[in-house]
């Protein structure tokens, strides 16, 4: 399946590149999500048309990104847990849970931004957590889990 790209996808392409898909991922995830349209003769004179909007748009969203990033970069947020004694969590602090405290905290951050390579945090302690708020923008904040009283 052939798309023209709307904006910058991450491990497939810039804006206005022409490339092509499986079907299901264009037509499940790209399309929908408003980051592709499909390549018809239409579409590509539509978008020669519009492309210094599309690129102005780009621009404003990376540079909203940047300006998260920077209020984000070296933040950090403490998050109570029911824990045993030995410091292990009885449930697990998650992507959901770091972000609602970092929202509760006054930084807006949304459950889908917050990448947690080695899956959810299940004992007590402090965390480094990659937060990506753009293609090309990624913060590091820090998460300390503590047992609840």
């Amino acid at each position: 399946m052939k798309l023209i790209l709307l904006q910058k996808v991450t491990n497939l392409g810039g804006l206005g590149d022409l490339v092509d898909v499986k079907p299901g991922y264009g037509r499940n995830f790209l399309v929908p999500q408003g980051k592709a349209v499909p390549a018809t003769e239409a579409n590509v004179a539509e978008f020669e048309a519009k492309r210094a909007e599309y690129e102005a748009k780009a621009q404003a969203s990376h540079a909203g990104a940047q300006a998260r990033a920077e209020k984000l970069e070296g933040a950090s947020v403490t998050i109570g847990a029911h824990a045993s004694t030995e410091g292990k969590l009885y449930g697990s602090v998650g992507p959901r849970d770091i972000a609602e405290a970092f929202t509760a905290a006054g930084l807006e951050l949304s459950k889908s931004e917050v990448i947690m390579g080695e899956g959810a945090f299940r004992a007590v302690g402090q965390y480094d957590v990659t937060v990506k708020l753009h293609a090309d923008v990624e913060a590091t904040v820090k998460v300390i889990v503590e047992a609840d009283a």
